[in-house]
């Protein structure tokens, strides 16, 4: 059974950082690429970073590009997403997900606001 634990949000002001963290379980990590999504109030899910299984290719979606950077330790079974010059649009609740597999962690809030 998959199981994510999203973790590492908070509220922070505009222009700072943040760094959260995945800690994914129940299926072979090492082999299955990963997502970070958000969701905002009133607002569908919108996907913002993907990760490779090996963590060579990443790609990210032009409204955070530049400035969000995916990465993962096949080792601790852990994806993460370093969120740098946040703006108040970036406040909503951030998920991971295992490409092709069903489930979803319970999110960590992100709050950005002076």
């Amino acid at each position: 059974q998959v199981q994510l634990v999203e973790s590492g949000g908070g509220l922070v002001q505009p222009g700072g950082s943040l760094r959260l963290s995945c800690a994914a379980s129940g299926f072979t990590f090492s082999r299955s690429a990963m997502r970070w999504y958000r969701q905002a109030p009133g607002k569908e899910r919108e996907w913002v970073a993907s990760i490779s299984s090996a963590g060579g290719t990443t790609m990210y979606p032009d409204s955070v590009k530049g400035r969000f950077t995916i990465s993962r330790d096949n080792a601790k079974n852990t994806v993460y997403l370093q969120m740098n010059s946040l703006k108040p649009e970036d406040t909503a609740v951030y998920y991971c997900n295992a490409l092709g597999r069903p489930g979803w962690g319970q999110g960590t809030q992100v709050t950005v606001s002076s």
